[in-house]
C-alpha cells in the first residue's frame, strides 16, 4: 500500500473522530447539565433543627427531561420532590420522586417539566426537599441554582 495514501486515510479518520467528539461535547453542554445538591434543615422555610442531611444529583435537560437521585442520612424519609419557589419561599411539588431504597429517591422515568416550570428552573426558582413524619412539610432542602 502507498504510504502517503495510508497516512492521508489515517489523518482523515483521526480528524473525523475529533469532529465527532467535539459534536458530542457540544450536545452535552447544550442539553443541560447535572447539579450536585446538598440538602439541610437550615435551608427549609422555616429552618428545621435536624441532624439529617442529604445529597445527590439533579439533571434538567433543555428538552425539560428530569433525572434525579437523592440519598439521605439521619432521618426516616417519607417523600421527596422538586418544588417550585424561590429561595426563602415554599411552593407546590412539581416532580414527585420514587422511593428506591430506605434512604434513596429518584425522579421517575419520563419525568419532564412544563415550559413555565423550566423557566422557573432557569431563574433558580426550583428546590428539592425531603419530607419525614416528624417534618411533613420538609425536613431537608436544597435550592437549585438553575442556569
Amino acid at each position: 500500500m502507498n504510504t502517503k495514501l495510508h497516512n492521508k486515510k489515517w489523518l482523515a479518520a483521526l480528524a473525523l473522530a475529533g469532529a465527532v467528539s467535539l459534536v458530542a461535547s457540544c450536545q452535552t453542554m447544550m442539553m443541560g447539565g447535572s447539579e450536585q445538591v446538598s440538602l439541610s434543615g437550615a435551608s427549609e422555610v422555616p429552618a428545621v433543627q435536624t441532624s439529617a442531611s442529604g445529597s445527590g444529583t439533579v439533571t434538567i435537560k433543555d428538552d425539560r427531561w428530569v433525572s434525579a437521585k437523592i440519598t439521605t442520612s439521619g432521618m426516616t424519609p417519607t417523600a421527596a420532590h422538586i418544588h417550585e419557589a424561590a429561595a426563602g419561599g415554599n411552593g407546590p411539588g412539581i416532580v414527585p420522586f420514587t422511593k428506591t431504597g430506605d434512604n434513596t429517591f429518584e425522579a421517575p422515568a419520563g419525568a419532564k417539566l412544563t415550559d413555565a416550570q423550566y423557566a422557573s428552573y432557569k431563574a433558580g426558582k426550583l428546590y428539592v426537599n425531603v419530607h419525614s413524619a416528624q417534618h411533613p412539610g420538609g425536613e431537608i432542602r436544597a435550592q437549585q441554582k438553575g442556569s
